[in-house]
């Protein structure tokens, strides 16, 4: 399997089919005398970033941190082993209420949409 080709940037689906986003990055373990091993896949503005360099990343990092807490000081991440299957979108054995992915969404919907008239 080719990582990069066929896990990143694909569809996120968690166990009920609701979309989660798109893989953002791969986390791999290095262990010595052994080929890395892939422990996590990872979700969010904070892993977008990192691909821009270190400034954004950290400029991120701070944004969130100071909005949502230690929570979302850190990529979302979720475990490899949780990966159910690999197709043209990437399902996992997790329930996206169960995760801090859509917390952003949440309390946008909830304290300004909602207070929106008509909405």
């Amino acid at each position: 399997m080719d990582l990069l080709r066929d896990v990143l940037d694909k569809q996120l689906l968690d166990r009920n089919g609701v979309k989660m986003g798109k893989v953002d990055g791969i986390a791999a373990e290095l262990r010595p005398d052994a080929p890395p091993r892939v422990v996590a896949i990872e979700v969010g503005a904070i892993v977008m970033a990192r691909r821009l360099g270190r400034r954004p990343q950290h400029w991120i990092t701070w944004l969130a941190s100071r909005l949502g807490g230690d929570r979302h000081a850190r990529p979302h991440r979720v475990a490899w082993s949780a990966v159910r299957n690999i197709g043209v979108d990437v399902e996992l054995d997790v329930a996206v209420s169960d995760t801090a992915i859509f917390d952003w969404q949440d309390w946008l919907r909830d304290s300004v949409v909602s207070k929106i008239p008509g909405a």
